[in-house]
This record gives structure tokens, sequence and C-alpha cells, in this order.
């Protein structure tokens, strides 16, 4: 085989191989282009106001405590971590919810999704009342 003809073979394999690689690439492309999903992190768990006539969001779990807050029937919430403290019509579980104005809310009157640590199980400068300098009005429990 002369030189020339070698060239011309070693050609066309390439040229035959640059045409399965675009159509890999063309196949790989479509296959990337569908949308991504992030795999799903840790959900945070929430919980679904379950009183009829809404929920009073607590400083403190007491009803004692001043109400920072109200919840409609049916409002999701975030929840933080729970405390057993004042019982409340056969239900001594009170929630710390999240978001721009923390407060406590009634167990009794909320059902929650996914697991919700105990408060001693969270970082504890997350619990504290917003006034430090009251000791007076600790949480209970």
């Amino acid at each position: 085989m002369s030189t020339t003809e070698s060239l011309v073979a070693r050609g066309r394999q390439l040229a035959a191989g640059a045409g399965a690689l675009t159509a890999a690439l063309a196949v790989g492309a479509t296959l990337f282009a569908a949308p991504v999903q992030a795999a799903p992190g840790p959900l945070k768990p929430y919980g679904v106001v379950t009183a009829k006539k809404g929920l009073s969001q607590r400083q403190y779990p007491s009803t004692d405590s001043s109400v920072r807050g109200y919840l409609r029937h049916r409002a999701q919430v975030g929840l933080v971590c729970k405390v057993r403290t004042q019982n409340v019509r056969g239900n001594s579980v009170w929630y710390l919810t999240r978001g721009e104005r923390p407060g406590w809310v009634a167990g009794k009157y909320v059902t929650n999704t996914g697991y919700v640590k105990y408060c001693k199980d969270v970082h504890h400068a997350r619990v504290q009342p917003n006034n430090p300098n009251n000791p007076s009005k600790h949480a209970v429990g």
C-alpha cells in the first residue's frame, strides 16, 4: 500500500470516527438537556395549624406568656424544636417556630410533619428569649 493510499484510508477512518463522535455528542447533549434535579436534602419539619379559630404564637411555651403573633387555620409554619411544658388539653408538647418572628405554639393544635428535635438537641442560642436581661420570663421546662 502506498503512502497516499494509506493516508486516504486513515482519513476515511477518522471521518467515520468523527461522524460517530458527532452522533454520540448529539445524543449526549439531548440527555443532558433534560432538567437536572438537585439531590434532596434533609427536609425541615413543619406543622399545620389544626385549630378552627387559629392559634396564638407566644413568646414562651406557656398560655400565660404574651402573644407574639397569630396563625390562621391550616397555616403552615416551620418548626425548630419542641419542649414538654404546660399541658394544653392533654398535650404537653410546645413547638418553637422558625421565621422572622419565632414563637411558641401548643402542640395540641399543630400537626407536624417530619422529625422535630427536642430543644436540648438544638443550639442553645436559637431558643433563648429575645431579652436575656429579663430572667423572670424564661421558658418553663
